[in-house]
């Protein structure tokens, strides 16, 4: 058992990123192995994939036991066919080549994720059942006190303006890392009240689950 603050924990966007890299096989095994002639990426690097698997596609990843030609989808445990159907699931991946750290963050709140369901009842019943079925899009919102020199402001502004997915990593002060694929915006104008910091509201949303590492 374990309980754990956030304070701390830092905040990485991915700034930089390496041409696709093309998985021609992608194994049913725990965790994945991804086959990508000299692909060039180590222990330890993160990637962005592209996958006919719904579940895996748009997740940042990190890689581990490398070899020439293939590597490991770390964490992502593939062996159920009827999720990650044999053979379906190649695609690419992309390595964040450059993290570039947000800082000065205030106020990070969760939003979405929350599970839907549908209710149903039968004639015969004398009351509802409910079976779930999507959950809701998940991401956070968050404020940066404002200074548009910060490095971190710059590749926010620049996935503002192009909109264009982005890397996003939190590392936790427990050492953990939660790792998004995501659309970030940045409203440039800062807040004006008298006596408080000027700040800058951002807003990340995720287009999959998070890849979470405990170290």
């Amino acid at each position: 058992m374990a309980a754990s603050l956030p304070n701390g924990s830092t905040l990485f966007i991915g700034s930089a990123y390496g041409s696709a890299l093309t998985v021609t096989t992608l194994t049913n095994a725990n965790p994945g192995v991804a086959t990508s002639t000299a692909h060039g990426l180590s222990n330890g690097d993160y990637v962005v994939v592209t996958s006919g698997w719904s579940r895996l596609n748009n997740r940042l990843v990190r890689v581990a036991g490398v070899t020439a030609n293939t590597f490991e989808l770390e964490g992502i445990n593939t062996t159920d066919t009827d999720i990650y159907p044999s053979g379906s699931g190649i695609g690419s991946v992309r390595e964040v080549t450059t993290f570039t750290q947000i800082t000065q963050v205030l106020q990070p709140t969760s939003q979405g994720g929350e599970q839907q369901f549908l209710a149903y009842q039968f004639l015969e019943d004398d009351a509802q059942t409910e079976i779930p079925t999507t959950k809701t899009a998940g991401g956070f919102n968050f404020s940066v006190a404002d200074d548009p020199t910060l490095t971190g402001y710059i590749a926010m502004a620049a996935a503002n303006d192009d909109r264009e997915a982005r890397a996003l990593r939190v590392n936790l002060a427990n050492g953990s890392k939660l790792c998004y694929y995501a659309y970030l915006t940045l409203n440039e104008t800062p807040s004006l009240t008298v006596n408080e910091l000027m700040a800058c509201q951002a807003t990340a949303r995720f287009l999959n689950k998070p890849t979470r590492y405990t170290t």
